[in-house]
């Protein structure tokens, strides 16, 4: 059975666009040569600024030219359920706040319990277990609002702490199966619940959640916007804390990765002399919201920037600076080795690219089979390999990318 290709994509909404190779190439500002080689197959991958403008250009998502994997995985060890899109849709947007009728369960969890909960969720998402995160947010979400109902006072602002963060979780879950609309729903209702809740810096984080969807989305200019606004209110001073400084330094990165699809570079280097001041000011990084900020996660962020603006030859110099990669989390670590892979493969050193990737498959296994860069990665160096790579087929198949 043939899998659509980016080309294949591009080609079919071109067609449907009623639009020449030539007049997509002048829509979306870039080279006629690149569109043509994707839709012919001699290219099977493209940067993100080029898959932004193509998306704009075409009035689609970037994720649908991506082919991002669109459902959960089923798991060889999943005996307790099956993860479900729907299940998610469904606690997200529940029919019985259109309806009503739903009675919620007659004891709810305890405060306490559902912390414990959205704690292990929050590990599991920064070690890119998705299909389990898919297990346990539709229940979290559903007590987290049972909670919140039966509640009073101190417990239900608390109660509203744990849904507001677990429905960030969700968007940001959602967003990374392609499904950006129902991520803004849960960010909608986030949103609504910090309204009620006890803790401030959710708000922040929410921008930054809120900046990652439009991002996904390739709204590039909102994300943008929304970061740089929330970062404008939170800004620092001379004795603001290290959290205070890593949720601003946070925000300042999403901003960068708006900009950085947009081509503006010079903002990118703004931000960065920023975010890196922020986190040479912490001097180490912290967990912040189940988000790293520091200088470790500054310099990685550094090196993707680089990479997106094609200095492979930089970006692979500044990876050789990262102090203390072991510090962050796996999917941290993991979008790190395909950043150099990337760099690597743009300097033609297909075999160092394959050894990136397999770094990155060691730190976070689960995560790599969703993440649609990685997956394009393997295929064209798998296509192209004069020979057999062993260890390349190998991560092929087990992407699904092989038989």
């Amino acid at each position: 059975m043939h899998t659509m290709t980016i080309g294949d994509r591009i080609a079919e909404l071109r067609l449907r666009r009623k639009l020449t190779q030539e007049e997509l190439a002048e829509r979306a500002d870039i080279s006629v040569d690149v569109i043509r080689k994707l839709e012919q197959g001699r290219r099977t991958s493209a940067r993100l600024t080029t898959i932004n403008a193509l998306a704009s250009a075409l009035d689609t998502e970037p994720g649908y030219l991506l082919g991002q994997p669109v459902t959960f995985e089923v798991g060889d060890n999943q005996e307790d359920g099956l993860p479900s899109v729907l299940a998610l849709r469904e606690a997200v947007s529940p029919v019985a706040d259109l309806l009503g009728g739903d009675a919620d369960p007659e004891e709810p969890p305890t405060i306490a319990a559902l912390r414990a909960a959205l704690r292990s969720t929050e590990t599991i998402r920064r070690e890119g277990r998705m299909g389990e995160i898919g297990l346990l947010l539709p229940p979290l979400i559903r007590d987290a609002r049972a909670a919140v109902h039966a509640s009073i006072g101190a417990d239900r602002a608390a109660a509203n702490s744990v849904l507001a963060v677990a429905y960030q979780v969700a968007a940001t879950t959602l967003a990374g199966l392609g499904k950006e609309d129902a991520a803004f729903t849960a960010m909608e209702r986030s949103l609504a619940a910090i309204r009620s809740c006890d803790d401030p810096g959710l708000e922040t984080m929410a921008a930054s959640t809120l900046a990652w969807v439009f991002t996904r989305q390739g709204r590039l200019a909102d994300a943008q916007r929304i970061a740089l606004a929330r970062a404008e209110k939170i800004e620092p001073g001379f004795r603001s804390s290290p959290q205070e400084l890593a949720l601003w330094g946070i925000l300042l990165l999403r901003a960068a990765t708006a900009a950085v699809r947009q081509e503006k570079h010079g903002t990118v280097t703004d931000l960065m002399r920023m975010a890196k001041g922020a986190a040479e000011s912490m001097g180490e990084d912290r967990l912040v919201y189940a988000t790293p900020f520091g200088p470790t996660n500054a310099g990685i962020a550094n090196v993707n920037f680089l990479v997106e603006m094609e200095k492979a030859d930089e970006a692979i110099a500044a990876a050789r600076t990262i102090p203390n990669l072991r510090s962050l989390p796996p999917t941290w670590r993991a979008r790190f080795q395909v950043d150099r892979a990337l760099a690597y493969n743009d300097l033609g050193k297909d075999r160092l690219a394959g050894r990136a990737l397999l770094l990155a498959e060691t730190d976070a296994p689960e995560w790599m089979r969703y993440h649609s860069t990685s997956r394009r990665l393997v295929e064209e160096l798998w296509g192209r390999a004069s020979r057999p790579d062993t260890e390349l087929v190998g991560l092929a198949a087990r992407l699904g990318l092989a038989g």
